[in-house]
């Protein structure tokens, strides 16, 4: 053993080794650093697991709502998926896979979901267990477009392309309405309220409303009033009453007593959907049954008196949206009902929002259902509570992580491209193919956001922004037009002014010779690096923008870059596939990551930049350990590119995004699947003994039952040996068979499978084979778990065995036949 003297000067440290003394003299700086790397622990190799996913479940399409408020049924591709309102969360997806959905309808009472599909198939779901109870021809020749349940949920109408209407008996499983009339698609079909009517309302593209009575199967009343596609109908509360909108503009108020048009009201819009509520707050009026609420394509709510045509109330702040270059209103609203459960009006937007409203048509909640592309994450608010999200889209949304409620956030006039997030002072910036950067506010009490100020400068598109780290007060955005602009951030007084305050630019640098793609600001402020589709990554001082330095080596446009939280030393990554590590001293590279086969899009420390996770172009997120400069794991769970990247800042979890739409939370499982090995290994420590002790005891039925369940085939063939071996063994074995389990005389079955593949085995493996096989019926066999697949396991090695012993008898034989020969011989 050495043992080692210190002498200490004011500048050095001195130590001697003993024996002999060789003196060192070492400069303090490498000594600290010595110790520091001596004392720090190895960077362990986390283990994520998807602690919560977001993915797109509304699509387009028809929306539904339970009759308790509590899910809704949303439309998305080939499946009906049935989001929690509560959680956000998705509760289950229904459908069959290759199976377009042409149209679904949930029966009012709740238990039951009807799909049609494309290939003319109606299927009948028990939703809340994911059953398919049965599934039957639509009898329809082309597929079914509308769907609807009676108030009894015993009949179901469906109306198709074929331009026919057929009525199904869900209870017998019959059809019992077959009704022509229309000459175009029919798009709709309702039901009316009071069912000792037994009528049935429908609308289709030759712009009729007809109205059936189902005790004669006759059309009591067609009507042409309408000049355009009927899109939604609506009954007053006692069925006295229908209100009819479309594209044409006009609201038809029906007589249902008389089956005729008594009023046309013009509504001066295109309408989507017309409502019928048992109270408004919004009016000040005793009898609210004479009013009726309507949604257009200009994104407003409008309440109408029917009995004047007048308009008594109308709110735009929610959904109005101005589109295209002509500036005329798109279809904003594209469908609207009413929730009586909650006593909420839910209205669903062009792009895919779900918006849950009071009845005095202020916002209660909102929800996204399809993200698109996700380019961007940053996390905001108390301890990360909320995740800014940047899809392909011109609003900015802000989701709780907790209920994934959404806000949506206008003000960019194009594409938002980037965040970037200042958690202690609640900010967050992003910036826009509008060639604008905008700053928002994050209020923690009411987790309302307000964007507080607007920079413009650039000429192209800004595709990068980035927070100063320490104090906030400026940002950097890198843009399409290759150049660097620092904006100072205004004072939080003028931010909290109430009006929209402007950025300006301290400095502006033409940086690289093509796009921009990445901007980092160093831990202390001191550096910014930018990364360019000219393969390079440069470094430049702050706030004088100098630049300090390039790195050359990628060989094709460099995607990201990140500074290290320890070294001086930052990460970039290409679409050439690799992650490379820069000196910035010298700017030479440290060290070249090879691994992903595309393009790397992100990178990021982790583990106090002793590690890194990246995300590429397949969707693919991978961790890399710096010092070994190995890949230590691959976490795949996007479909693809992973353009989302960040971290807690305490690591608690990572947040990754995709162009699949989707948005994961990934959490470090590390010590759990730590403790969990643990205690499986000391439990299985513990069985061990056990059985040891069971076999010592000659409690062997105990013994098999312990050795199958902890899977140890061999092991029961040495107990069953043992057996076999006393005077009355196969009658103990016999017996002992016959008390186990169903599941384990199949693993018992499957073990023999593997036995009789070896001869020395074999005898034991047939014994258990010709005792199962006596001792229990046909039917108990077949009911045994694997059994077909043991038996088929069982039969070519059986054979072998059998040909092998008759081989040996006939030579036994001969054998014989040849000694007796022999001494026949000898006494003659």
């Amino acid at each position: 053993m050495l043992c080692c003297k210190f002498t200490f000067t004011p500048g050095n440290v001195c130590f001697s080794v003993e024996p002999p003394w060789i003196l060192f003299t070492v400069d303090w700086p490498i000594v600290i650093a010595l110790r520091s790397r001596m004392c720090e622990p190895e960077a362990r190799v986390p283990s994520l697991a998807v602690l919560d996913k977001f993915e797109a479940f509304y699509t387009g399409g028809k929306l539904q709502v339970s009759k308790d408020g509590k899910f809704m049924f949303c439309g998305c591709g080939q499946k009906v998926k049935v989001v929690d309102v509560d959680t956000g969360k998705i509760q289950s997806a229904i459908g069959q896979e290759d199976e377009e959905i042409t149209a679904f309808c949930l029966s009012p009472d709740d238990q039951f979901l009807v799909l049609s599909t494309q290939t003319l198939l109606l299927r009948q779901w028990n939703w809340k267990d994911e059953r398919l109870i049965r599934s039957w021809k639509a009898v329809h020749f082309t597929p079914v477009m509308s769907m609807a349940f009676d108030p009894t949920s015993t009949l179901l109408a469906t109306g198709g392309s074929d331009t026919m209407i057929k009525l199904w008996d869900i209870v017998q499983q019959y059809c019992t309405h077959n009704l022509r009339g229309h000459s175009g698609v029919v798009r709709l079909v309702q039901f009316h309220p009071d069912i000792s009517r037994l009528q049935l309302v429908s609308a289709a593209d030759d712009y009729t409303v007809r109205v059936w009575d189902l005790k004669t199967s006759a059309c009591k009343a067609v009507i042409r009033d309408h000049y355009s596609l009927v899109k939604d109908i609506n009954f007053t509360n006692n069925g006295n009453t229908m209100y009819s909108c479309g594209g044409d503009s006009v609201v038809c108020v029906w007589d249902m007593q008389k089956l005729a048009v008594v009023k046309t009201l013009p509504v001066f819009e295109s309408m989507e959907a017309v409502l019928t509520l048992e109270h408004l707050p919004v009016l000040d009026v005793e009898n609210p049954g004479a009013h009726f609420v309507t949604v257009g394509t200009a994104g407003a709510l409008r309440v109408w008196n029917a009995n004047t045509g007048n308009c008594a109330y109308s709110n735009k702040s929610l959904c109005e949206e101005i589109g295209g270059d002509d500036g005329e209103a798109r279809a904003v609203i594209m469908q609207s009902l009413y929730c009586e459960a909650q006593d909420k009006i839910i209205v669903v937007t062009y792009d895919h929002n779900i918006l849950y409203l009071n009845s005095d048509f202020t916002l209660h909640r909102q929800f996204s259902g399809h993200l698109e592309e996700v380019l961007d994450l940053a996390l905001i608010g108390n301890d990360g509570s909320h995740v800014v999200v940047i899809s392909n889209s011109s609003k900015v949304k802000v989701f709780c992580r907790q209920t994934m409620e959404c806000q949506i956030l206008p003000g960019h006039a194009d594409t938002v491209l980037s965040v970037s997030a200042c958690l202690k002072k609640h900010l967050f910036a992003t910036s826009s193919k509008d060639n604008s950067v905008r700053v928002w506010k994050f209020d923690p009490a009411t987790t309302h956001v307000t964007c507080v100020a607007v920079g413009q400068g650039h000429t192209q598109a800004v595709h990068s922004v980035a927070f100063s780290r320490l104090s906030a007060h400026f940002l950097v955005s890198g843009s399409e037009d290759s150049t660097l602009k620092l904006w100072t951030v205004p004072a939080e007084k003028e931010m909290d002014s109430g009006r929209l305050a402007t950025l300006h630019t301290s400095s502006t640098e033409r940086a690289h010779e093509k796009d921009i793609n990445f901007v980092a600001v160093a831990p202390n402020d001191q550096f910014l690096a930018s990364a360019s589709q000219d393969k390079t990554a440069k470094l430049w001082s702050l706030p004088d923008m100098s630049l300090q330095g390039v790195a050359r080596g990628h060989k094709r446009g460099v995607w990201c870059v990140q500074f290290s939280p320890e070294d001086r030393v930052f990460a970039t990554s290409s679409a050439d596939g690799t992650i490379k590590l820069w000196n910035l001293a010298d700017f030479s590279c440290l060290q070249t990551f090879e691994g992903h086969d595309s393009s790397v899009l992100k990178v990021l420390y982790i583990s106090k930049g002793k590690q890194l996770i990246s995300s590429d172009s397949e969707g693919l997120l991978k961790l890399w350990t710096i010092k070994t400069n190995v890949c230590e794991k691959t976490f795949d769970a996007h479909e693809a590119k992973a353009w989302a990247l960040t971290v807690h800042p305490s690591e608690q979890f990572i947040l990754s995004g995709a162009a699949d739409s989707t948005f994961i939370t990934w959490k470090d499982v590390t010590d759990e699947e730590i403790k969990l090995a643990k205690e499986t290994q000391e439990k299985l420590v513990l069985q061990e003994q056990q059985l040891s002790n069971y076999i010592q005891e000659k409690k062997f039925l105990k013994a098999i039952g312990l050795a199958i369940s902890l899977e140890q085939p061999f092991r029961v063939l040495t107990i069953l040996k043992d057996i076999l071996q006393t005077s009355t063994g196969y009658e103990d074995l016999k017996t002992t068979l016959s008390k186990l389990k169903n599941h384990q005389i199949g693993a018992l079955l499957r073990y023999a499978a593997q036995w009789n593949t070896n001869s020395r085995h074999c005898h034991c493996a047939q014994v258990v084979v010709n005792i199962v096989l006596n001792t229990f019926t046909p039917d108990q066999l077949m009911a045994l778990p694997d059994f077909q697949a043991s038996l088929e396991a069982l039969i070519p090695y059986t054979e072998r065995h059998f040909h092998r012993v008759n081989r040996l008898q006939q030579q036994a034989t001969f054998v014989d036949y040849t000694w007796t020969c022999m001494k026949t011989g000898s006494s003659t």
